[in-house]
């Protein structure tokens, strides 16, 4: 069994919302499994266990690039929020973005090899990402980019550092600025609900039935009717279906009129979105969180040992 530290439960409290102890529960049913603990939170607690897909842990700063025509987003992580804001580490990211869009390397190895000085560092990219490592005294990487340059035209938007936008359309410039800025709030993940992967849909396919399971548990033992194997099928499909229309760009509310959707706003506009992509600082990546009391402890009992 593993143990669970307090830092384990606020990380999944941060995560999820749901109350302290309801989490510490998780995670001891999920032996420290934290993806298992997200998943059992929200079976039991239904939406108020649903804001993990929002949080990200890891630091750093996504920046966007479009000239001429051709545009790119990319993701430079750090070690902590301070470095964020280093003018130097700002001015590397910017640089190594419009290096994307003009020389379209084919990863970040490549992108590492290109042609560029700084603070005295170079010949490289690469070059500049080690000497700003030393400069500065933390970790950097470049994680990903994407260019783009399929010839339609580009609208970006960057919400702050840590979010950033580049949609891909034909048509009104405002409009698909404002399609940008809702990907950033919203965060849907596909255009419409044919296009979401399948991995997601037979996840919430799963937690819709475990928490269809666990209704029909509670209602038994409480001596009330259970629903039919019918009735409890349409309830799961209708949950899926409401999923779909909820991480579809198409299908949501608009951020700016709550009364129309993105697609009929983008009808009323003659603006076709040909797609969009999304990227959030840190996403995906698991921060090591220390357990401080169990460092001093331990650092304790190394004294005691060598004493």
């Amino acid at each position: 069994m593993a143990a669970i530290t307090a830092s384990m439960v606020a990380e999944l409290r941060g995560k999820t919302d749901a109350p302290m102890m309801e989490c510490k529960k998780a995670l001891t049913e999920a032996d420290g499994d934290m993806a298992k603990a997200e998943e059992l939170l929200r079976v039991k607690l239904g939406s108020k266990a649903g804001k993990a897909a929002a949080r990200v842990t890891a630091e750093g700063v996504v920046v966007a690039c479009i000239e001429n025509g051709v545009g790119a987003l990319l993701e430079v992580n750090c070690e902590t929020d301070f470095v964020t804001k280093n003018d130097s580490f700002v001015a590397m990211a910017n640089a190594a973005v419009r290096l994307v869009a003009q020389h379209n390397p084919a990863d970040v190895a490549a992108l590492g090899t290109l042609s560029y000085s700084q603070d005295g560092f170079g010949p490289t990219v690469e070059d500049v990402r080690k000497g700003l490592i030393g400069k500065i005294g933390e970790n950097m990487t470049l994680r990903r980019f994407k260019r783009f340059a399929s010839g339609a035209k580009l609208a970006s938007y960057l919400h702050g550092t840590r979010i950033g936008v580049v949609v891909e359309f034909e048509g009104d410039d405002v409009a698909a600025k404002d399609v940008a800025m809702h990907v950033a709030a919203m965060k849907p993940v596909a255009l419409q609900s044919s296009d979401v992967p399948q991995d997601l849909v037979e996840r919430e396919r799963s937690v819709a039935a475990a928490k269809a399971a666990e209704d029909a548990a509670v209602a038994t033992a409480a001596g009330k009717p259970v629903q039919s194997p019918e009735i409890v099928a349409k309830r799961i499909e209708g949950g899926v279906q409401k999923f779909l229309k909820e991480v579809s760009l198409f299908n949501q509310p608009f951020v700016k009129n709550d009364k129309q959707t993105v697609e009929q706003m983008l009808k009323a506009c003659n603006t076709t979105v040909k797609g969009f992509t999304l990227y959030v600082v840190g996403e995906g990546i698991e921060k090591k969180t220390d357990d401080f009391a169990a460092e001093v402890a331990a650092q304790v009992a190394a004294a005691k040992q060598s004493a």
